[in-house]
C-alpha cells in the first residue's frame, strides 16, 4: 500500500473523531520526509494555533505507535486558509460561485490549466466560467485545484458565509 494512502487511512478517522475534517495530507522531501496535514474544524469555526497543536500531538502519538514512515520525518499541521486547495468533489460544491484555478492531469483540447467562477452539481464535473468561455472538466481528471483569493471570497469570509459544508 502506498504510504500516502496508509497515512490517510490512519489519520483521517482520528482527526474526524477530534472534530476536524481532513482536507489533505501531502508528503514531501526525499532524504527527510515532511508530512503536511491540512485540516479544518467541522463546526465551521476558524482554526487556531491550539487546534493545529492538538492535531499535531495526537498524530505524533499515532505515528509513533504505528510507525508507517521509515526514518526521521517532520510533521506540519495547518489550516487550509482562504485560498485553500479543493480536493474533494464536495469542496467544489461548497465553494461554487467563487473563482478557482484548476490544473488537469491530461490536457483538454490542448489546455491543462483553467481559471474561472465555479459551478459544480455533484455529477462528476466542474464547470468554470471565465472571459475565455465556459469549460466543463471531469472531477476525476483534476490534478490540483485551489480557490483564488478575490474580493468576493474575502467578503464572504468576513461575513461568515464560508462554513464547513
Amino acid at each position: 500500500m502506498e504510504l500516502q494512502t496508509r497515512l490517510e487511512e490512519l489519520i483521517e478517522p482520528m482527526v474526524s473523531d477530534m472534530g476536524y475534517d481532513l482536507v489533505r495530507i501531502r508528503l514531501t522531501g526525499a532524504q527527510r520526509q515532511t508530512v503536511q496535514i491540512m485540516a479544518e474544524r467541522k463546526d465551521g469555526q476558524a482554526m487556531g494555533v491550539e487546534d493545529c497543536a492538538e492535531i499535531s500531538r495526537a498524530t505524533s502519538a499515532l505515528l509513533d505507535v504505528d510507525d508507517p514512515i521509515p526514518g526521521a520525518y517532520t510533521l506540519e499541521v495547518s489550516s487550509p486558509g482562504l485560498d485553500r486547495p479543493l480536493v474533494r468533489e464536495t469542496d467544489f460544491i461548497r465553494f461554487a460561485g467563487f473563482e478557482a484555478k484548476v490544473e488537469m492531469a491530461q490536457a483538454i483540447d490542448g489546455q491543462k490549466r483553467f481559471r474561472g467562477r465555479m459551478k459544480a452539481d455533484g455529477d462528476g464535473t466542474v464547470t468554470l466560467e471565465s472571459e475565455d468561455g465556459v469549460f466543463t472538466v471531469p472531477f476525476a481528471g483534476i490534478r490540483a485545484a485551489k480557490l483564488v483569493l478575490t474580493d468576493d471570497l474575502l467578503e464572504a469570509a468576513k461575513e461568515g458565509r464560508l462554513t464547513t459544508g
